[in-house]
């Protein structure tokens, strides 16, 4: 089983996919990689040699990935609430950051509908 930056890849997937669920990797920087170590995306993750997995963990020093990329957004998103900035207030309220409308939608942010009943009227 190929374990690279802390992350057991899938035996069965191609590497060019498998290479994805490392956070901080997308396909456009897998197949990147992959170029630079020179493995073939069409190897299955099961049949990759030693060697491979060396040149594709030389490949990928240069980005930043898993602990430390969500420890940076981590920062970036408590620097954005500390000084007070519009998308900081966003963050604090749980409400969408990138400008989507609110009276309606918004529900995967928000969480679900708080009722709210109506009195009789007598």
């Amino acid at each position: 089983m190929a374990r690279i930056a802390g992350v057991d890849l899938p035996r069965e997937k191609r590497v060019e996919i498998g290479l994805t669920y490392i956070y901080g990797i997308g396909l456009a920087s897998s197949q990147k990689i992959l170029k630079e170590a020179g493995v073939n995306p069409d190897t299955r993750v099961k049949d990759l040699t030693e060697d491979q997995e060396q040149l594709i963990r030389k490949a990928m020093e240069g980005f930043t990935v898993e602990g430390d990329l969500r420890r940076e957004v981590a920062l970036n998103i408590k620097r954005l609430m500390e000084i007070g900035c519009y998308r900081g207030l966003r963050h604090r309220r749980n409400l969408p950051v990138r400008g989507q409308r609110t009276k309606t939608n918004a529900r995967t942010r928000k969480g679900p509908r708080k009722l709210v009943s109506k009195s009789k009227k007598k």
